[in-house]
Protein backbone atom coordinates (compact mmCIF):
# COMPACT_ATOMS: atom_id res chain seq x y z
CA UNK A 1 0.00 0.00 0.00
CA UNK A 2 1.08 3.59 -0.64
CA UNK A 3 2.00 4.82 2.84
CA UNK A 4 4.68 7.38 1.91
CA UNK A 5 4.54 9.81 -0.99
CA UNK A 6 5.59 13.30 -2.04
CA UNK A 7 3.81 16.64 -2.11
CA UNK A 8 5.02 19.94 -3.53
CA UNK A 9 6.22 20.93 -0.04
CA UNK A 10 7.78 17.68 1.10
CA UNK A 11 7.30 13.99 1.80
CA UNK A 12 4.33 12.73 3.85
CA UNK A 13 3.60 9.46 5.62
CA UNK A 14 0.10 8.17 6.25
CA UNK A 15 -1.25 5.23 8.22
CA UNK A 16 -3.53 2.26 7.54
CA UNK A 17 -7.23 2.94 7.97
CA UNK A 18 -9.48 0.37 9.71
CA UNK A 19 -9.29 -1.44 6.39
CA UNK A 20 -5.52 -1.90 5.86
CA UNK A 21 -6.03 -1.66 2.10
CA UNK A 22 -6.74 2.04 2.62
CA UNK A 23 -4.17 4.66 3.60
CA UNK A 24 -5.29 7.86 5.28
CA UNK A 25 -3.08 10.94 5.34
CA UNK A 26 -4.29 13.30 8.06
CA UNK A 27 -3.48 16.98 8.37
CA UNK A 28 -1.51 17.80 5.22
CA UNK A 29 -0.96 21.59 5.02
CA UNK A 30 -2.27 23.05 1.77
CA UNK A 31 -1.66 26.71 2.67
CA UNK A 32 0.25 28.79 5.17
CA UNK A 33 -1.35 29.35 8.60
CA UNK A 34 -3.79 32.29 8.20
CA UNK A 35 -2.59 34.03 11.34
CA UNK A 36 -1.14 37.43 12.19
CA UNK A 37 -0.68 39.44 9.02
CA UNK A 38 -2.39 36.67 7.03
CA UNK A 39 -5.64 36.93 8.99
CA UNK A 40 -8.42 38.08 6.60
CA UNK A 41 -6.15 37.54 3.63
CA UNK A 42 -6.09 35.23 0.63
CA UNK A 43 -4.53 31.88 1.61
CA UNK A 44 -0.80 31.85 0.89
CA UNK A 45 1.42 28.88 -0.16
CA UNK A 46 2.45 26.40 2.51
CA UNK A 47 6.11 26.29 3.49
CA UNK A 48 8.43 23.40 2.64
CA UNK A 49 9.72 20.90 5.19
CA UNK A 50 12.62 18.51 5.31
CA UNK A 51 12.41 14.81 6.00
CA UNK A 52 9.16 12.87 6.22
CA UNK A 53 6.15 14.58 7.77
CA UNK A 54 4.04 12.13 9.80
CA UNK A 55 0.41 12.82 8.82
CA UNK A 56 -1.12 10.56 11.43
CA UNK A 57 -3.52 12.83 13.32
CA UNK A 58 -6.24 15.25 12.28
CA UNK A 59 -5.25 18.86 12.81
CA UNK A 60 -7.29 21.33 14.89
CA UNK A 61 -10.60 22.53 13.52
CA UNK A 62 -11.15 26.16 12.52
CA UNK A 63 -12.04 28.63 15.26
CA UNK A 64 -15.75 28.36 16.13
CA UNK A 65 -18.11 27.81 19.01
CA UNK A 66 -17.66 24.43 20.73
CA UNK A 67 -19.25 21.85 18.37
CA UNK A 68 -22.65 20.83 19.68
CA UNK A 69 -23.11 24.00 21.75
CA UNK A 70 -25.03 26.00 19.17
CA UNK A 71 -28.37 26.97 20.75
CA UNK A 72 -30.04 26.34 17.38
CA UNK A 73 -29.98 22.55 17.12
CA UNK A 74 -26.70 22.08 18.96
CA UNK A 75 -28.01 19.43 21.34
CA UNK A 76 -29.56 17.46 18.47
CA UNK A 77 -26.40 17.41 16.37
CA UNK A 78 -24.30 17.00 19.49
CA UNK A 79 -25.96 13.65 19.98
CA UNK A 80 -25.72 12.90 16.28
CA UNK A 81 -21.99 13.49 15.74
CA UNK A 82 -20.54 16.44 17.69
CA UNK A 83 -19.61 14.05 20.46
CA UNK A 84 -16.30 15.61 21.57
CA UNK A 85 -16.72 18.98 23.33
CA UNK A 86 -12.95 19.16 23.79
CA UNK A 87 -12.09 18.88 20.10
CA UNK A 88 -8.94 20.98 19.48
CA UNK A 89 -9.37 24.17 17.47
CA UNK A 90 -6.92 26.77 16.23
CA UNK A 91 -6.70 29.66 13.79
CA UNK A 92 -3.92 27.63 12.13
CA UNK A 93 -6.36 25.31 10.36
CA UNK A 94 -5.64 25.05 6.64
CA UNK A 95 -5.06 21.32 6.35
CA UNK A 96 -6.65 18.56 4.33
CA UNK A 97 -7.07 14.79 4.69
CA UNK A 98 -6.78 12.07 2.05
CA UNK A 99 -8.12 8.51 1.93
CA UNK A 100 -6.69 6.41 -0.90
CA UNK A 101 -6.36 2.74 -1.81
CA UNK A 102 -3.45 3.42 -4.15
CA UNK A 103 -0.60 0.93 -4.22
CA UNK A 104 1.85 2.64 -6.54
CA UNK A 105 0.75 6.24 -7.01
CA UNK A 106 0.21 5.69 -10.73
CA UNK A 107 -3.42 4.55 -10.65
CA UNK A 108 -5.12 7.74 -11.96
CA UNK A 109 -8.23 7.23 -9.82
CA UNK A 110 -11.15 9.68 -9.70
CA UNK A 111 -11.08 12.15 -6.81
CA UNK A 112 -13.86 13.54 -4.62
CA UNK A 113 -13.19 16.74 -2.66
CA UNK A 114 -15.55 17.15 0.31
CA UNK A 115 -16.69 20.56 1.61
CA UNK A 116 -18.46 20.37 4.97
CA UNK A 117 -21.48 22.39 6.05
CA UNK A 118 -22.31 24.38 9.16
CA UNK A 119 -23.80 27.62 7.89
CA UNK A 120 -20.31 28.99 7.11
CA UNK A 121 -20.17 29.54 10.87
CA UNK A 122 -18.98 26.14 12.13
CA UNK A 123 -18.16 22.56 11.10
CA UNK A 124 -15.01 20.64 10.29
CA UNK A 125 -13.80 18.08 7.73
CA UNK A 126 -13.25 15.11 10.02
CA UNK A 127 -16.61 14.85 11.72
CA UNK A 128 -17.23 11.18 12.41
CA UNK A 129 -19.78 10.77 9.59
CA UNK A 130 -17.25 12.02 6.99
CA UNK A 131 -14.90 9.03 7.23
CA UNK A 132 -13.67 8.47 3.66
CA UNK A 133 -12.80 4.78 3.96
CA UNK A 134 -15.90 3.36 2.26
CA UNK A 135 -15.49 5.77 -0.66
CA UNK A 136 -11.82 4.84 -1.03
CA UNK A 137 -12.75 1.13 -1.04
CA UNK A 138 -14.55 1.81 -4.30
CA UNK A 139 -11.40 3.07 -6.00
CA UNK A 140 -12.23 6.77 -5.53
CA UNK A 141 -9.92 9.04 -3.53
CA UNK A 142 -11.64 11.15 -0.88
CA UNK A 143 -10.12 14.49 0.12
CA UNK A 144 -11.70 16.60 2.88
CA UNK A 145 -10.65 20.24 3.07
CA UNK A 146 -10.75 22.58 6.07
CA UNK A 147 -11.56 26.27 5.70
CA UNK A 148 -12.05 29.36 7.84
CA UNK A 149 -15.58 30.03 9.08
CA UNK A 150 -17.57 32.78 10.84
CA UNK A 151 -15.73 36.05 11.56
CA UNK A 152 -12.38 34.54 10.53
CA UNK A 153 -13.67 33.25 7.19
CA UNK A 154 -16.30 35.69 6.00
CA UNK A 155 -15.76 39.10 7.57
CA UNK A 156 -14.60 42.16 5.72
CA UNK A 157 -13.99 45.80 6.66
CA UNK A 158 -13.58 49.09 4.74
CA UNK A 159 -9.84 49.04 5.45
CA UNK A 160 -9.53 45.48 4.11
CA UNK A 161 -11.29 46.53 0.92
CA UNK A 162 -9.12 49.62 0.53
CA UNK A 163 -5.76 47.99 1.29
CA UNK A 164 -6.09 44.54 -0.30
CA UNK A 165 -2.76 43.67 -1.95
CA UNK A 166 -4.29 41.26 -4.47
CA UNK A 167 -7.83 42.53 -5.03
CA UNK A 168 -9.55 39.90 -2.88
CA UNK A 169 -11.64 41.55 -0.17
CA UNK A 170 -14.00 38.93 1.28
CA UNK A 171 -15.09 35.25 1.18
CA UNK A 172 -11.86 33.96 2.75
CA UNK A 173 -13.46 30.60 3.46
CA UNK A 174 -14.35 30.13 -0.21
CA UNK A 175 -10.80 31.07 -1.17
CA UNK A 176 -9.52 28.47 1.32
CA UNK A 177 -11.70 25.84 -0.33
CA UNK A 178 -10.45 26.86 -3.77
CA UNK A 179 -6.83 26.73 -2.53
CA UNK A 180 -7.49 23.18 -1.34
CA UNK A 181 -8.98 22.19 -4.68
CA UNK A 182 -6.00 23.70 -6.51
CA UNK A 183 -3.61 21.85 -4.18
CA UNK A 184 -5.38 18.62 -5.08
CA UNK A 185 -4.97 19.34 -8.78
CA UNK A 186 -1.22 19.90 -8.32
CA UNK A 187 -0.50 17.01 -5.96
CA UNK A 188 -3.10 14.24 -6.16
CA UNK A 189 -1.24 12.31 -8.85
CA UNK A 190 1.27 11.20 -6.20
CA UNK A 191 -1.61 9.74 -4.18
CA UNK A 192 -2.89 7.72 -7.13
CA UNK A 193 -5.44 10.29 -8.31
CA UNK A 194 -6.38 11.86 -11.62
CA UNK A 195 -6.18 15.69 -11.43
CA UNK A 196 -8.44 15.91 -14.48
CA UNK A 197 -11.23 13.93 -12.82
CA UNK A 198 -12.10 15.86 -9.66
CA UNK A 199 -15.64 16.05 -8.28
CA UNK A 200 -16.36 18.64 -5.61
CA UNK A 201 -19.28 17.90 -3.31
CA UNK A 202 -20.74 19.38 -0.18
CA UNK A 203 -23.84 19.54 1.99
CA UNK A 204 -25.77 22.45 3.48
CA UNK A 205 -23.36 25.42 3.50
CA UNK A 206 -20.90 23.03 1.86
CA UNK A 207 -23.43 22.53 -0.95
CA UNK A 208 -23.85 26.29 -1.17
CA UNK A 209 -20.06 26.53 -1.38
CA UNK A 210 -20.06 24.05 -4.26
CA UNK A 211 -22.67 26.21 -5.99
CA UNK A 212 -20.47 29.26 -5.44
CA UNK A 213 -17.48 27.55 -7.09
CA UNK A 214 -19.63 26.27 -9.95
CA UNK A 215 -20.64 29.88 -10.63
CA UNK A 216 -17.28 31.58 -10.04
CA UNK A 217 -15.44 32.63 -13.21
CA UNK A 218 -12.17 32.00 -11.35
CA UNK A 219 -13.04 28.32 -10.78
CA UNK A 220 -13.74 27.39 -14.39
CA UNK A 221 -11.87 24.18 -15.20
CA UNK A 222 -10.78 23.54 -11.61
CA UNK A 223 -13.02 20.46 -11.33
CA UNK A 224 -14.92 18.19 -13.66
CA UNK A 225 -18.18 17.49 -11.78
CA UNK A 226 -20.14 18.76 -8.79
CA UNK A 227 -22.68 17.51 -6.25
CA UNK A 228 -24.90 19.89 -4.25
CA UNK A 229 -26.60 18.32 -1.22
CA UNK A 230 -29.25 20.38 0.57
CA UNK A 231 -27.34 23.48 -0.45
CA UNK A 232 -29.72 25.47 -2.56
CA UNK A 233 -30.05 25.80 -6.29
CA UNK A 234 -32.08 28.65 -7.74
CA UNK A 235 -33.71 30.71 -4.98
CA UNK A 236 -35.63 33.76 -6.01
CA UNK A 237 -39.00 34.80 -4.60
CA UNK A 238 -40.98 34.60 -1.38
CA UNK A 239 -41.60 32.34 0.41
CA UNK A 240 -38.52 30.65 -0.94
CA UNK A 241 -36.14 33.59 -0.88
CA UNK A 242 -32.99 32.29 0.74
CA UNK A 243 -30.27 33.78 -1.41
CA UNK A 244 -26.65 32.75 -1.16
CA UNK A 245 -25.59 36.10 0.20
CA UNK A 246 -26.56 37.46 3.62
CA UNK A 247 -25.32 41.01 3.11
CA UNK A 248 -23.95 42.93 0.16
CA UNK A 249 -20.30 43.92 0.28
CA UNK A 250 -20.95 47.39 1.68
CA UNK A 251 -23.28 46.06 4.38
CA UNK A 252 -20.79 43.35 5.31
CA UNK A 253 -18.01 45.93 5.54
CA UNK A 254 -20.18 48.10 7.79
CA UNK A 255 -20.82 45.08 10.01
CA UNK A 256 -17.05 44.52 10.09
CA UNK A 257 -16.57 48.15 11.09
CA UNK A 258 -19.08 47.71 13.91
CA UNK A 259 -17.23 44.56 15.02
CA UNK A 260 -13.89 46.40 15.16
CA UNK A 261 -15.54 49.06 17.31
CA UNK A 262 -17.02 46.34 19.50
CA UNK A 263 -13.62 44.75 20.17
CA UNK A 264 -11.88 48.10 20.60
CA UNK A 265 -9.69 47.80 17.50
CA UNK A 266 -8.86 51.22 16.03
CA UNK A 267 -7.70 49.75 12.72
CA UNK A 268 -6.95 46.53 10.85
CA UNK A 269 -3.46 46.18 12.33
CA UNK A 270 -4.91 46.39 15.83
CA UNK A 271 -7.55 43.75 15.02
CA UNK A 272 -4.91 41.40 13.62
CA UNK A 273 -2.88 41.78 16.81
CA UNK A 274 -5.68 40.45 19.01
CA UNK A 275 -5.35 36.73 19.78
CA UNK A 276 -7.77 34.34 18.10
CA UNK A 277 -9.47 33.15 21.31
CA UNK A 278 -10.39 36.72 22.20
CA UNK A 279 -11.64 37.38 18.66
CA UNK A 280 -13.76 34.22 18.87
CA UNK A 281 -15.22 35.12 22.26
CA UNK A 282 -16.04 38.61 21.03
CA UNK A 283 -17.60 37.20 17.86
CA UNK A 284 -19.98 35.06 19.94
CA UNK A 285 -20.80 38.07 22.11
CA UNK A 286 -21.31 40.28 19.02
CA UNK A 287 -23.84 37.65 17.88
CA UNK A 288 -24.00 38.40 14.17
CA UNK A 289 -23.89 36.00 11.26
CA UNK A 290 -21.07 36.24 8.75
CA UNK A 291 -21.50 34.81 5.29
CA UNK A 292 -20.61 35.00 1.66
CA UNK A 293 -21.08 38.12 -0.40
CA UNK A 294 -20.70 39.27 -3.98
CA UNK A 295 -17.13 40.55 -3.86
CA UNK A 296 -16.78 41.39 -7.55
CA UNK A 297 -13.83 39.07 -8.11
CA UNK A 298 -14.35 35.51 -6.95
CA UNK A 299 -18.12 35.88 -6.54
CA UNK A 300 -19.33 38.22 -9.26
CA UNK A 301 -23.06 37.59 -8.88
CA UNK A 302 -25.40 35.64 -6.65
CA UNK A 303 -25.46 31.95 -7.58
CA UNK A 304 -29.18 31.98 -8.34
CA UNK A 305 -28.82 34.92 -10.71
CA UNK A 306 -25.75 33.33 -12.28
CA UNK A 307 -27.62 30.10 -13.06
CA UNK A 308 -30.60 31.99 -14.44
CA UNK A 309 -28.17 33.82 -16.74
CA UNK A 310 -26.52 30.55 -17.75
CA UNK A 311 -23.14 31.57 -16.36
CA UNK A 312 -22.49 28.40 -14.35
CA UNK A 313 -19.86 25.85 -15.37
CA UNK A 314 -21.61 23.48 -17.77
CA UNK A 315 -20.46 20.30 -16.05
CA UNK A 316 -22.36 17.18 -14.93
CA UNK A 317 -24.07 17.81 -11.59
CA UNK A 318 -26.14 16.06 -8.95
CA UNK A 319 -28.47 18.06 -6.72
CA UNK A 320 -31.05 17.16 -4.11
CA UNK A 321 -32.44 17.46 -0.61
CA UNK A 322 -33.90 15.52 2.29
CA UNK A 323 -37.63 15.14 2.75
CA UNK A 324 -38.06 16.81 6.14
CA UNK A 325 -35.59 19.71 6.07
CA UNK A 326 -36.25 23.46 5.97
CA UNK A 327 -39.98 23.05 5.75
CA UNK A 328 -41.94 26.24 5.10
CA UNK A 329 -44.94 25.86 7.40
CA UNK A 330 -47.89 28.24 7.08
CA UNK A 331 -49.45 29.53 10.32
CA UNK A 332 -52.26 27.49 11.83
CA UNK A 333 -54.92 30.16 11.64
CA UNK A 334 -55.40 30.91 7.97
CA UNK A 335 -53.42 29.55 5.03
CA UNK A 336 -55.41 31.80 2.69
CA UNK A 337 -53.88 34.95 4.19
CA UNK A 338 -50.39 33.40 4.14
CA UNK A 339 -50.78 32.30 0.51
CA UNK A 340 -52.01 35.73 -0.65
CA UNK A 341 -49.00 37.39 0.98
CA UNK A 342 -46.38 34.93 -0.27
CA UNK A 343 -47.61 33.34 -3.51
CA UNK A 344 -50.02 35.96 -4.77
CA UNK A 345 -50.35 34.66 -8.31
CA UNK A 346 -51.42 31.15 -7.38
CA UNK A 347 -52.76 31.58 -3.84
CA UNK A 348 -56.32 30.45 -4.58
CA UNK A 349 -55.27 27.35 -6.49
CA UNK A 350 -52.60 26.47 -3.88
CA UNK A 351 -55.16 26.62 -1.04
CA UNK A 352 -57.62 24.53 -3.04
CA UNK A 353 -54.99 21.84 -3.65
CA UNK A 354 -53.96 21.94 0.01
CA UNK A 355 -57.56 21.33 1.15
CA UNK A 356 -57.93 18.47 -1.32
CA UNK A 357 -54.67 16.94 -0.10
CA UNK A 358 -55.70 17.30 3.54
CA UNK A 359 -59.08 15.68 2.91
CA UNK A 360 -57.71 12.81 0.83
CA UNK A 361 -54.83 12.05 3.17
CA UNK A 362 -56.61 12.54 6.46
CA UNK A 363 -54.06 15.14 7.57
CA UNK A 364 -54.30 18.69 8.89
CA UNK A 365 -54.50 21.62 6.51
CA UNK A 366 -51.26 22.92 7.96
CA UNK A 367 -49.51 19.65 7.09
CA UNK A 368 -50.99 19.66 3.61
CA UNK A 369 -49.82 23.21 2.94
CA UNK A 370 -46.27 22.70 4.23
CA UNK A 371 -43.61 23.14 1.55
CA UNK A 372 -40.02 21.85 1.41
CA UNK A 373 -38.11 24.98 0.41
CA UNK A 374 -34.82 23.20 -0.25
CA UNK A 375 -36.49 20.72 -2.57
CA UNK A 376 -38.10 23.54 -4.52
CA UNK A 377 -34.83 25.43 -5.01
CA UNK A 378 -33.16 22.24 -6.23
CA UNK A 379 -36.07 21.56 -8.58
CA UNK A 380 -36.00 25.08 -9.98
CA UNK A 381 -32.26 24.66 -10.59
CA UNK A 382 -32.99 21.47 -12.53
CA UNK A 383 -35.78 23.16 -14.50
CA UNK A 384 -33.54 26.11 -15.36
CA UNK A 385 -30.59 24.00 -16.45
CA UNK A 386 -32.79 21.60 -18.38
CA UNK A 387 -34.31 24.51 -20.29
CA UNK A 388 -30.84 25.84 -21.14
CA UNK A 389 -29.62 22.45 -22.37
CA UNK A 390 -26.08 21.15 -22.69
CA UNK A 391 -25.64 20.09 -19.07
CA UNK A 392 -26.55 16.76 -17.44
CA UNK A 393 -28.18 17.09 -14.02
CA UNK A 394 -29.31 14.23 -11.78
CA UNK A 395 -31.89 15.12 -9.13
CA UNK A 396 -32.71 13.24 -5.91
CA UNK A 397 -34.82 13.32 -2.76
CA UNK A 398 -33.76 11.49 0.40
CA UNK A 399 -36.62 10.31 2.58
CA UNK A 400 -36.29 6.84 4.13
CA UNK A 401 -37.54 5.98 7.60
CA UNK A 402 -34.87 7.15 10.06
CA UNK A 403 -35.06 5.21 13.34
CA UNK A 404 -34.33 6.43 16.85
CA UNK A 405 -36.66 9.42 17.18
CA UNK A 406 -39.35 11.34 15.31
CA UNK A 407 -37.01 13.74 13.46
CA UNK A 408 -37.68 12.06 10.11
CA UNK A 409 -35.31 12.57 7.19
CA UNK A 410 -33.86 15.64 8.87
CA UNK A 411 -31.30 18.06 7.46
CA UNK A 412 -27.97 16.17 7.22
CA UNK A 413 -29.46 12.71 7.87
CA UNK A 414 -28.31 11.64 4.41
CA UNK A 415 -24.63 12.06 5.33
CA UNK A 416 -24.49 8.71 7.11
CA UNK A 417 -25.66 7.12 3.86
CA UNK A 418 -23.53 8.83 1.22
CA UNK A 419 -20.36 8.10 3.18
CA UNK A 420 -21.72 4.66 4.20
CA UNK A 421 -20.81 5.30 7.84
CA UNK A 422 -23.99 4.05 9.52
CA UNK A 423 -21.96 1.81 11.84
CA UNK A 424 -20.61 4.95 13.57
CA UNK A 425 -24.11 6.24 14.37
CA UNK A 426 -26.10 5.68 17.58
CA UNK A 427 -29.32 5.09 15.66
CA UNK A 428 -30.69 1.50 15.46
CA UNK A 429 -30.31 1.12 11.71
CA UNK A 430 -31.45 -2.15 10.17
CA UNK A 431 -30.49 -4.18 7.13
CA UNK A 432 -32.56 -2.06 4.73
CA UNK A 433 -30.67 1.05 5.84
CA UNK A 434 -27.30 -0.58 5.22
CA UNK A 435 -28.47 -1.72 1.79
CA UNK A 436 -29.57 1.82 0.94
CA UNK A 437 -26.31 3.32 2.22
CA UNK A 438 -24.27 0.90 0.13
CA UNK A 439 -26.23 1.79 -2.99
CA UNK A 440 -26.11 5.55 -2.36
CA UNK A 441 -22.35 5.42 -1.88
CA UNK A 442 -22.22 3.46 -5.15
CA UNK A 443 -24.23 6.14 -6.97
CA UNK A 444 -22.05 8.95 -5.59
CA UNK A 445 -18.76 7.27 -6.49
CA UNK A 446 -20.02 6.12 -9.90
CA UNK A 447 -20.91 9.73 -10.67
CA UNK A 448 -17.44 10.83 -9.59
CA UNK A 449 -15.92 8.22 -11.83
CA UNK A 450 -17.80 8.96 -15.05
CA UNK A 451 -20.47 11.62 -14.60
CA UNK A 452 -23.13 8.89 -14.60
CA UNK A 453 -24.32 7.50 -11.22
CA UNK A 454 -25.56 4.23 -12.66
CA UNK A 455 -23.80 0.91 -12.30
CA UNK A 456 -23.76 -2.43 -10.55
CA UNK A 457 -24.38 -3.18 -6.92
CA UNK A 458 -21.91 -5.22 -4.87
CA UNK A 459 -23.52 -8.52 -5.97
CA UNK A 460 -23.13 -7.63 -9.64
CA UNK A 461 -26.78 -6.77 -10.29
CA UNK A 462 -27.71 -3.40 -11.83
CA UNK A 463 -28.95 -0.77 -9.39
CA UNK A 464 -32.23 1.02 -10.21
CA UNK A 465 -31.71 3.28 -13.21
CA UNK A 466 -31.18 6.97 -12.43
CA UNK A 467 -31.98 9.14 -15.45
CA UNK A 468 -31.03 12.81 -15.89
CA UNK A 469 -33.65 15.48 -15.22
CA UNK A 470 -35.17 16.85 -18.43
CA UNK A 471 -38.18 19.03 -19.22
CA UNK A 472 -39.88 16.11 -20.94
CA UNK A 473 -38.97 13.69 -18.15
CA UNK A 474 -38.61 15.66 -14.88
CA UNK A 475 -37.90 12.58 -12.81
CA UNK A 476 -36.24 12.54 -9.41
CA UNK A 477 -34.47 9.61 -7.76
CA UNK A 478 -36.22 8.91 -4.48
CA UNK A 479 -34.13 7.25 -1.79
CA UNK A 480 -36.78 5.64 0.42
CA UNK A 481 -36.37 2.12 1.79
CA UNK A 482 -35.02 1.42 -1.69
CA UNK A 483 -33.94 3.70 -4.54
CA UNK A 484 -36.45 4.37 -7.30
CA UNK A 485 -37.40 7.09 -9.77
CA UNK A 486 -40.36 9.30 -8.88
CA UNK A 487 -42.94 8.86 -11.62
CA UNK A 488 -44.49 12.33 -11.54
CA UNK A 489 -44.44 15.64 -9.69
CA UNK A 490 -47.15 16.41 -7.18
CA UNK A 491 -49.72 19.01 -8.21
CA UNK A 492 -48.68 21.49 -5.51
CA UNK A 493 -45.00 21.21 -6.31
CA UNK A 494 -45.69 21.64 -10.03
CA UNK A 495 -47.84 24.69 -9.31
CA UNK A 496 -45.13 26.36 -7.23
CA UNK A 497 -42.42 25.56 -9.77
CA UNK A 498 -44.45 27.11 -12.56
CA UNK A 499 -45.17 30.13 -10.36
CA UNK A 500 -41.50 30.70 -9.58
CA UNK A 501 -40.45 30.18 -13.19
CA UNK A 502 -42.85 32.94 -14.28
CA UNK A 503 -41.52 35.30 -11.61
CA UNK A 504 -37.89 34.96 -12.67
CA UNK A 505 -38.46 35.55 -16.39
Amino acid sequence: MLRITKTENGTVRGLPAADPRITVFKGIPFAAPPVGELRWRTPQPATDWKGVRACLEFMPIAMQRIPGSNPNGGAFYGKEWHVDPEVPMDEDCLYLNIWTNAKTGHEKMPVMVWIYGGGLMEGYPWEMEFDGERIARRGVILVSVNYRVNVFGFMTHPEIIKSSPDGFVANWGYLDQKAGIDWVRRNITNFGGDPNNITIFGQSAGGGSVMAHVNSPMAKGAFAKAIVQSGGGVRIKQPFRQMMTILNLQELAEQGKAFFNFIGAKNLAAAKAIDSKTIMAKHLEFNKNWGSTVDGKYIVEDSSISVLNGHQSKIPMMIGSTKDEFLIVPPDENIDVWAKENITGVAEEFCKLAREKASAGGISLKQAATVNGTELTASLFCETVAAQGGQAVFSYRFGPEIPGDDAGAFHSSDLWFEFETLAKCWRPFKGKHYDLARQMCNYWTNFARSGDPNGLDADGTPMPKWTPYTLKSPLVMEFLDKPGMEKKQGKMKKLLLEYNKKLVK
